[in-house]
């Protein structure tokens, strides 16, 4: 059997931190796309060129995250049933049609993947625009955005410069450019930069919520989901400062209670929530003051 079908029989019987070492391929993409969903809780690339140099970069990655792994909850697995689907209550389009002005910025990392998709396949087509940075090199991230186009109702892209943020569409920032948010008379876009690493990463969370801070202010929802490290911690409390209404995902449905526990503890999130309840915290946020 080849990787993928190792995990689908491992998680559920014997759950163990598993790190997938993929190459830096199509196919190898893929194939990292689908561990992760199987239950791998991160990845690292093979080194394409340069292999001796490469190699050194690659080593002390793969240690991290196997550190990092070793601390990771296994819970749902443990327990040997699927995270709970989000129930959420019928909002009409007419409910969320006054909410076009709105940006939802969604930040996410180590066991990120699987977090995103369990929020978005609950989003209805007449959602407010999404912009998102999921921490992946280049190649990865277009894979992982025709994977999610294909299980929501709402159109999912790699995003391009100068792509509209608009209701119904989800745009990720593509791998090895950091993602902002631009208001352009009465829309918003996006523009994608190559630059330097924030925080260790490039796309960067704090970059793009910095961004929406500064341009959506009271017209944005930030949410920080799974993940090591404090990548858009400070951002969301920008967003905050701006009016942005702000939460993150709590520590018993993390994978790693990194990223959300220092939004949280530093006053940028609001308050935490288990995965599940999520997307209708959102869709309450976003419902018209009476």
């Amino acid at each position: 059997m080849d990787e993928v079908e190792f995990l689908k029989r491992l998680m559920p019987q014997y759950p163990l931190p598993v790190v997938m070492v993929s190459a830096l391929t199509r196919e190898g993409a893929k194939t990292t796309l689908e561990a992760l969903e199987a239950g791998a809780v991160d990845f690292v690339t093979k080194p394409s060129s340069d292999i001796a140099r490469g190699l050194g970069s690659m080593m002390n990655s793969l240690r991290q995250k196997v550190k990092t792994a070793a601390t990771a909850n296994l819970q749902e697995w443990k327990e040997k049933k699927p995270a709970a689907s989000s129930i959420l209550q019928q909002v009409s389009g007419a409910a969320l049609s006054e909410s076009t002005d709105k940006v939802i910025a969604i930040g996410a990392s180590t066991g990120g993947t699987r977090a995103i998709r369990q929020i978005i396949q609950s989003f209805p087509v007449t959602m407010p625009g999404v912009v998102m940075v999921q921490h992946m090199p280049a190649g990865f991230t277009r894979h992982f955005a025709h994977s999610l186009n294909g299980i929501c109702a709402m159109e999912v892209l790699e995003a391009s410069n100068h792509d509209r943020v608009m209701p119904g569409r989800i745009l990720i920032a593509p791998g090895g450019m950091h993602m902002t948010v631009r208001r352009s008379g009465g829309v918003y876009l996006v523009e994608c930069t190559e630059g330097e690493k924030v925080n260790g990463h490039c796309p960067s969370v704090d970059v793009l919520f910095h961004s929406v801070a500064r341009q959506a202010g009271s017209n944005a929802i930030g949410v920080v989901l799974t993940d090591m490290g404090q990548d858009g911690a400070e951002g969301l409390l920008a967003m905050r400062r701006e009016g942005a209404r702000t939460l993150a995902q709590d520590e018993a449905s993390s994978i790693v209670f990194g990223m959300p526990r220092v939004a949280y503890e530093r006053g940028g999130a609001e308050s935490l929530h288990p995965l599940n309840a999520i997307p209708q915290v959102i869709i309450n946020l976003l419902q018209p003051k009476r």
